[in-house]
């Protein structure tokens, strides 16, 4: 048996309001979307004006990063690289995932859309690293 780690509500709400802040500083409207360690949906939030697809996009940008353990961008270079077999693969090939760790272990992501794929990715990286900070807080305390 081993300890595992697990997003808190409280955690998600944090991610997503790090996140979103990101996106209203750029100016940007996307759906952020966060999941468990199983690909499941914790938070989905479709910003005022952001186009009606990315809500369905940003989930499964998410889900990619949890099945394996990388940004969803991997893919993406696979494809534009020539891979095409990556294709039938059982992820979204589109920059804007990014897994979530903790002692190295995946336990959740963050997927974006709405804007350019390395925008979506900045706005996703900010809902991770605003984690990061918080768990660095907590260990303050």
């Amino acid at each position: 048996m081993k300890t595992t780690y697990a997003l808190t509500l409280d955690d998600v709400k944090h991610i997503a309001t790090a996140a979103e802040a990101e996106a209203r500083a750029c100016g940007w409207a996307v759906s952020i979307a966060v999941c468990d360690a199983g690909g499941h949906a914790l938070w989905l939030q479709r910003m005022d004006g952001a186009p009606l697809m990315s809500a369905a996009v940003a989930p499964e940008k998410a889900r990619t990063c949890v099945l394996s353990g990388k940004p969803s961008k991997t893919y993406e270079d696979m494809v534009n690289n020539g891979r095409i077999a990556a294709l039938a693969m059982p992820v979204v090939p589109l920059e804007g995932g990014e897994p979530i760790f903790a002692e190295g272990v995946v336990i959740g992501a963050v997927g974006v859309s709405g804007v350019k794929a390395g925008e979506d990715a900045q706005v996703a990286r900010a809902g991770v690293a605003a984690l990061g900070r918080l768990v660095q807080e907590r260990q303050v305390a």
